[in-house]
């Protein structure tokens, strides 16, 4: 009897097991990702051939104890390798795991290849080759804390890879673990099978293979073992032969069908199809999983599906109706269906509306997963609704806050000309997140909790807060974005989220501004900022302006409409400088008396020697950009700021300076002894629908 491993995804190991044991082989051991298992050589050959649910096999050659001071090269040198290989032999190796002695994983390799390659040149005088991409023989070590064990990869490359998927969706299930859903469903060959999220195929076509009873690895060119010296290629042909005859023809009828909203995935799905010869079982429509009008077959079967479910919060917005929509499409025509879903935020699963009977877990790929099962009963189709229950009942609150606030501000926003403003903001504290309209879309930011709020209650009123936006503001849920805010640091709140490059056109005061909703977790306009821009606005008139860290430009754009003689804007980002011309060039604003520098304001206005009659100043919190000379503190560092402004303000002229730190206190005493005249403005420059939380900005006048 032979010893092996047969390696699979997490969750999928004693589905493995009894697929080992209904093969002949006679289980060890369970581990994660592992399994263990003695057979005679017939047998682990069928495996190879057969196994829906392993990615490899790897035939145990010695497993040698070890300490923390054991040296790989001379444990390897206890091996016979001769009698594992022939000099003729092209081999490889791999090592996996961790002991003290070996820094990483390649120096193991190297340090197991050289005990093998000097073991043959002292007995033959030669030494094999190394092909590292096609090599006759594989090796591999595993390392643990008691124990190295010496492996011979027996089955070659994964066995997920069926040779049937040359095109894939955007997030595709490997095979083995397509095959694993199939078993877990509680599927029956004769029961028809549906995925209405299909992608490129890989749930239906895998359901086809184990109705035909085709054999996995028959279409694979070459197995590892048949470059082993121990290989008997009699057995293995007689088998291939067997496998071949034990295929069974189905019915004409399609008992297999996929459908999908993206026709690229549905191209790919139908080529994989072909490719793996059950184009004529299976059926592939374009549908929106959302829409579905009628069951794909009279007879009530089993749908197994890999819906989106995205791997950040931000996802949520689209999500959750989708998983609304889905379930109701299912209730109104699937009753008597089984549906098995797989998903890594389970929260999702609740916009379903439905009891589950059975959940498993699963990896796929990174992501940790939930495999569920729903029997949609009469009982359970009855509820119509497509609008999912809340977590938490008081999550009504803020549904109901946020419509108070609605009713209050949107008259306001209208009288004032505003198409962007706050509608709400942490008002209720245990639903801590920010809601800003934008001109019929809306932004949700999420503060980070705080260590006493527990992650998972924190996340379940996030999906509560999300699931009644839409609802309460009457906006499709594609015109919400999410995004989660956590302590910034530097200029580490300005760095791209996606690039979606979506830019739309909202008004303020009569100045025009483009905002960007879903790239960056700021939109390229401080909202809170607002009054203290119109402020500038009217009294720029005839001066020269300067606007420092001026981030997407707005102020510069409200003085130049205030009819300022010129406007210098200075920041270090090109990516804010060319997005503040934008804004320039939307308002009509052109000509040489506005000029844009990209700098370090600080590096910037020791060399200059211009003044200026208004200057605004909005610095961030903290920075310690690799392009900033030092480090910045607002509160460290602000005296010498505005200090180094006394020579570029002209006589008579004004600085106004903000910034949004809690807590700042503003250093009054050096400051006048320095020659300033300090206004606090911060009451005056709050807006209305930033009054809730008036520690949002601090914003001071200083004359001298």
């Amino acid at each position: 009897m032979l010893q092996f491993w047969a390696l699979t995804s997490k969750g999928v190991e004693e589905l493995l097991a009894d697929e080992i044991r209904q093969h002949g082989g006679e289980v060890l051991k369970v581990t994660m990702g592992v399994v263990r298992f003695t057979a005679e050589l017939r047998t682990a050959y069928q495996l190879c051939l057969w196994s829906r649910l392993a990615t490899r096999v790897l035939r145990l050659i010695q497993s040698e104890p070890v300490t923390a001071d054991s040296d790989l090269y001379q444990v390897a040198q206890k091996i016979d390798w001769l009698q594992h290989m022939a000099l003729r032999n092209t081999l490889a190796v791999e090592c996996v795991g961790k002991h003290p002695k070996i820094d990483n994983t390649q120096f193991g390799a190297i340090r197991l290849k050289d005990a093998i390659v000097d073991q043959f040149r002292e007995e033959t005088g030669n030494r094999p080759d190394v092909d590292r991409m096609a090599p006759d023989v594989r090796f591999q070590v595993r390392l643990d804390k008691a124990h190295f064990h010496f492996l011979q990869d027996f089955s070659g490359p994964s066995l997920h890879q069926r040779g049937y998927r040359a095109g894939q969706g955007e997030a595709p299930l490997k095979e083995h673990l397509a095959a694993a859903l199939i078993k877990r469903s509680g599927w029956q060959v004769e029961q028809p099978l549906f995925d209405p999220f299909c992608g490129s195929g890989t749930i239906v076509i895998e359901a086809a293979l184990i109705a035909l009873n085709k054999a996995p690895g028959l279409s694979r060119e070459k197995f590892a073992f048949e470059g082993w010296p121990g290989h008997r290629d009699a057995i293995w042909q007689q088998l291939k032969q067997d496998a071949k005859a034990a295929e069974r023809t189905l019915p004409a009828t399609t008992q297999f069908w996929g459908s999908d909203f993206d026709e690229r995935n549905l191209a790919k799905a139908k080529q994989n199809a072909a490719r793996a010869g059950v184009a004529t079982l299976v059926q592939f429509d374009y549908a929106d999983a959302t829409a579905l009008k009628a069951p794909v077959c009279n007879t009530p079967g089993v749908i197994v599906t890999n819906p989106p479910y995205g791997e950040r919060l931000g996802d949520l917005p689209s999500l959750i109706p989708l998983y609304s929509k889905f379930a109701l499409a299912l209730k109104q025509h699937y009753q008597g269906w089984r549906l098995a879903i797989i998903t890594s935020n389970t929260d999702l699963l609740r916009a379903l509306r439905l009891s589950k009977s059975k959940s498993y877990k699963f990896t796929n790929g990174p992501l940790d997963c939930d495999f569920t099962l729903f029997d949609l009963t009469e009982k359970q189709v009855a509820v119509s609704s497509d609008a999912p229950a809340l977590f938490f009942s008081e999550s009504s609150s803020f549904g109901n806050r946020l419509a108070k606030n609605l009713k209050q501000l949107q008259k306001w926003a209208n009288k004032e000309g505003l198409s962007c403003y706050r509608l709400y903001d942490a008002d209720i504290p245990e639903y801590n997140v920010a809601v800003d309209w934008y001109d019929g879309e809306v932004v949700v930011h999420e503060y980070a909790a705080p260590a006493t709020v527990d992650e998972q209650v924190s996340q379940k009123r996030l999906f509560d807060v999300v699931n009644q936006v839409p609802q309460v503001l009457g906006i499709n849920s594609d015109k919400m974005i999410l995004k989660v805010r956590e302590k910034q640091k530097g200029t580490s709140q300005y760095q791209a989220l996606n690039k979606a490059g979506q830019y739309k056109e909202v008004t303020e005061y009569g100045a025009k501004f483009l905002v960007n909703l879903r790239d960056y977790l700021d939109t390229g306009l401080f909202l809170d900022h607002r009054i203290t821009r119109r402020m500038i606005q009217q009294q720029a008139k005839g001066k020269t302006v300067l606007n420092l860290f001026a981030y997407t430009g707005s102020a510069s754009v409200h003085a130049a409409i205030g009819g300022a003689a010129s406007v210098t804007t200075v920041d270090m980002s090109n990516t804010y400088l060319d997005w503040a011309k934008r804004n320039f060039t939307i308002n009509g604003l052109t000509g040489k008396q506005y000029q844009f520098e990209q700098a370090d304001c600080l590096q910037w206005l020791s060399r200059c020697r211009a003044q200026f009659d208004l200057i605004f100043v909005d610095p961030p919190t903290f920075s310690n950009s690799k392009r900033m000379q030092d480090s910045w503190d607002v509160q460290r560092d602000h005296v010498n700021l505005l200090n180094l402004l006394t020579a570029r303000l002209a006589p008579g002229g004004k600085v106004i300076f903000s910034n949004n730190k809690r807590r700042f206190k503003i250093d009054t005493q050096a400051l006048n002894d320095a020659g300033w005249q300090v206004k606090d403005i911060s009451a005056a420059t709050l807006p209305e629908d930033y009054k809730r939380n008036p520690n949002i900005h601090v914003c001071f006048e200083l004359t001298r």
